[in-house]
């Protein structure tokens, strides 16, 4: 059997300041429990030669499968894609599996008051359009995400933010016209679930579950199925503009495009483009996930939903009980990449799952992975072109919700390039431009920092 040939991307492409060059490298088992379960792979063959196209796409995530899928589908755009692992490589295959709302580490008071009440709902119109727009994919091309769930749970890690959520779901009634409902300490316990770390919970029906992986490659298949040219293990080594034409460089290859989109999110190389440079703030987040518990075990927590939860914390646990039994246990931490942080931040998922979910301390580990949420220096996702060259469009920093506001920032960024939509389309809440952090090379310093006062501020 041969072995598939897997470029790795240019280390000078992605500083030592930030993470281990592993992290960064399409050559280093994943390891998730998504990529055993996820079918067949849609990766194929990497790019080769010299090509031509008219819409070339950097990234083979959520949002770059979303843009090729609907620019060959729904507007008949000769489109390109490279990706430089395999085919949801990145983010878009490594995630908790969240359908939900909303790509922003703002809560709804600061949207409210910096955007103002239109605004802010203008952009929750969005999140409804996203998840509504992948339960239509999934329907229509009938794509096996194994949907899960109606809603999501939030839940109260203590008392304290029990009012704080009380304050969320009036905000979410009164100003977003959002369906929520709060319940407290005892009822969610009877009727959701029960744990050292429950004080009540916030229910909101606009979310659901899904296999992230297979979504990632039923969004590749159905791209390919309408024209689309997706190529992986294809990493875009240099990127020039010569007369008007962009010339994306990979170790095969040449690609050239009279226009290109940029999808890498959280894994965005910072040498490539200079006006993306210093733009975004890689955070990681990891998971682990036991084998199946039994009825009984089930039983001894009252796990009773089908819905995602995430609690309170600054530093959030984000949880779900799997199709199969298994439970999914997730969390930030680690600013380093290393072989070793990996090893602490397993022990420690392990140890705190058992510490939240007592009944299942001792329940075996299967699988551990991690991968890198993308923010943002404004807190928000940034969706445009670039007012220096109209040619080059992007669409990242989902901060951790990317799940459906990824394919429907690939659908809008199709729509720009077709001419059916403009910036003013774009909700100011998501709008470029893309803004570097001050001092990037200190970025991972801000983050320990951030990590150290979330921390202190979560106990």
């Amino acid at each position: 059997m041969s072995i598939p040939h897997r470029p790795r991307p240019s280390a000078a492409l992605y500083p030592s300041s930030l993470y281990h060059p592993s992290m960064y490298d399409p050559a280093v088992p994943v390891g998730s429990y998504w990529e055993e379960t996820a079918g067949e792979d849609e990766t194929g063959a990497p790019f080769e030669g010299t090509q031509a196209c008219d819409v070339a796409i950097i990234g083979g995530g959520y949002t770059g499968l979303s843009a090729a899928y609907h620019l060959a589908k729904d507007h008949g755009i000769d489109v390109c894609l490279l990706e430089a692992g395999s085919l949801g490589w990145g983010a878009s295959g490594r995630n908790g599996g969240f359908c939900a709302p909303y790509p922003s580490s703002l809560s709804l008071g600061e949207m409210v008051t910096r955007f103002g009440a239109d605004e802010a709902r203008r952009f929750m119109q969005t999140q409804e359009e996203a998840v509504e727009l992948v339960r239509h994919l999934a329907e229509s091309e009938n794509m096996d995400i194994a949907p899960q769930g109606n809603g999501f749970w939030y839940v109260a890690h203590d008392k304290r933010r029990f009012a704080h959520l009380e304050e969320m779901a009036e905000t979410l009634r009164s100003v977003f016209r959002q369906e929520v409902r709060v319940a407290p300490r005892e009822e969610v316990a009877a009727r959701v679930y029960d744990s050292r770390e429950q004080f009540g919970g916030m229910w909101w029906k606009l979310g659901f579950g899904l296999h992230p992986l297979r979504f990632a490659r039923g969004l590749a298949r159905v791209a390919r199925g309408a024209g689309a040219q997706l190529y992986g293990n294809s990493p875009v080594t240099e990127w020039r503009k010569q007369e008007g034409v962009h010339e994306l460089i990979t170790p095969r290859g040449k690609l050239l495009a009279r226009r290109v989109i940029l999808a890498t999110n959280g894994f965005t190389p910072e040498k490539l483009h200079p006006s993306f440079e210093g733009g975004t703030m890689p955070v990681m987040s990891n998971i682990i996930v036991t084998r199946p518990l039994s009825a009984e075990e089930l039983a001894a927590q009252n796990w009773r939903t089908d819905c995602p939860c995430t609690n309170t914390r600054n530093l959030l646990f984000y949880y779900r009980v799997l199709p199969d039994g298994r439970f999914m246990f997730g969390g930030r931490g680690d600013t380093a990449g290393t072989a070793g942080g990996a090893a602490r931040m397993k022990a420690y998922l392990t140890r705190r799952m058992g510490e939240v979910f007592p009944a299942w301390a001792h329940v075996p580990v299967t699988h551990y992975w991690r991968g890198f949420v993308c923010m943002t220096r404004s807190s928000r996702p940034a969706i445009g072109a670039l007012p220096e060259d109209r040619s080059v469009y992007y669409g990242l920093g989902y901060h951790g919700d990317g799940v459906a506001s990824a394919p429907w920032t690939g659908r809008l960024l199709a729509r720009l390039i077709a001419g059916e939509a403009e910036t003013k389309d774009i909700p100011v809440m998501m709008r470029g431009p893309l803004k570097p952090f001050a001092f990037p090379s200190l970025r991972r310093w801000y983050l320990r920092g951030a990590l150290v006062y979330y921390f202190m501020t979560d106990l």
